[in-house]
């Protein structure tokens, strides 16, 4: 069982875990994920490491609530425990040679691009951020992504916060002010990574996307989370979840991840909470 040992609320729809898990917290590397069950008769959910502290064999995950699991996961408190939390799983991002880079993160693929501007900054690189939210009330992370983070841009669709825009727009507002990356990395909505994709190709800047497809068993086996890039058929678990988003077939990964929105809806509808015997039924 793996307990919780820190829980925060960082908006009314998402939520923050850090979970004691040593052997994965002794491996983990930015980029990668996990695989968890809450409960013995849970269904398997893999989530993006958000961050993991070796000495004390944490790992941290931030997630939304959006369907069953997550809301039963988002019910549980500091103290309790996982039925199951497997990883590191993935291929590392690799940034060897990065001198300057620009790391965009898109509403909650804010809580996966952090990690990477943390392990650029760590690095030596100076690092660009840019953070884009629909209201100042969703931003999460500000103070740690500032810490990280030779610029930090944080804009919302509607200007609450002072700031408004899309991240692309200010990804290519700062390319064409002279600056000059060596990658740029984009995590959020597949449509969002999509547009910075095709911003930084004109300029042939090397751009990462982290891709979120459907997935079950976490090891290449059950094919569900296949994409195409570069006209080559990969899978997220095991050939990613990084790719090249200049390669990457957004338009098939879309339609995809779209195919089980009305299973979702009844899953959520008909669930019974274990926990606390709560029914949406």
């Amino acid at each position: 069982m793996y307990k919780i040992v820190r829980k925060e609320v960082l908006n009314p729809q998402v939520k923050l875990l850090e979970i004691e898990a040593p052997y994965v917290a002794r491996k983990a590397e930015p980029g990668q994920f996990i695989i968890l069950r809450v409960d013995s008769e849970g269904e398997r959910v893999p989530l993006t490491i958000a961050d993991f502290d070796r000495e004390k064999g944490t790992v941290t995950i931030i997630f939304q609530e959006v369907g069953a699991t997550t809301k039963a996961l988002g019910l549980l408190n500091e103290g309790d425990c996982l039925q199951d939390f497997c990883g590191p799983l993935g291929i590392p991002s690799h940034f060897e040679g990065v001198k300057k880079a620009a790391v965009i993160g898109g509403g909650l693929g804010t809580a996966i691009a952090y990690p990477q501007a943390k392990k650029l900054h760590s690095m030596g690189a100076e690092v660009h951020m840019v953070a884009g939210f629909r209201n100042k009330d969703l931003i999460i992370l500000e103070k740690e992504m500032a810490q990280v983070s030779d610029k930090l841009i944080v804009t919302t669709d509607d200007g609450s916060n002072g700031t408004k825009g899309f991240v692309s727009d200010i990804l290519k507002k700062l390319i064409e002010e002279g600056n000059t990356y060596d990658v740029v990395i984009a995590i959020g909505p597949p449509i969002m990574m999509k547009v910075v994709s095709d911003v930084t190709r004109p300029y042939g800047i090397k751009t990462i996307v982290s891709l979120n497809p459907i997935m079950v068993d976490g090891t290449g086996m059950c094919g569900g989370c296949r994409v195409t890039v570069g006209g080559k058929v990969k899978f997220a678990c095991v050939d990613g979840p990084d790719f090249d988003g200049h390669e990457v077939d957004f338009a098939e990964l879309m339609r995809r991840l779209s195919m089980y929105k009305d299973h979702e809806r009844k899953a959520e509808e008909n669930h019974v909470c274990r926990l606390g015997g709560l029914t949406n039924a």
